[in-house]
């Protein structure tokens, strides 16, 4: 099962014991922290879990797979995710 907003909002909750409406703005808010900074080009970094990054990716040549013709892939900028080691543990432990 995915860990969609509304579960995460729901086990906040639960966790917190505070209204359901401050749940879904602490969520929403944290979001919109992490993608403007991340708009900004900012890397985000949460102890104990990991840290999220901007890369530029250079235009490039490619192939489109169902033409086989050559085509040119533009320059953009991605979003990647590097783990932190406590996260990495806990994955592999199948721990909490």
């Amino acid at each position: 099962m995915a860990l969609r907003k509304k579960e995460l909002t729901d086990l906040l909750h639960e966790k917190l014991v505070i209204p359901k409406t401050e749940c879904v703005n602490l969520v929403e808010s944290f979001f919109d922290i992490i993608k403007d900074e991340l708009g900004k080009s900012n890397p985000v970094n949460i102890s104990g879990f990991g840290k999220w990054t901007v890369k530029a990716k250079r235009e490039r040549k490619g192939r489109n797979p169902q033409t086989g013709k050559e085509i040119t892939i533009d320059a953009r900028k991605v979003v990647t995710f590097k783990p932190s080691g406590k996260l990495r543990d806990t994955v592999n432990t199948g721990g909490s």
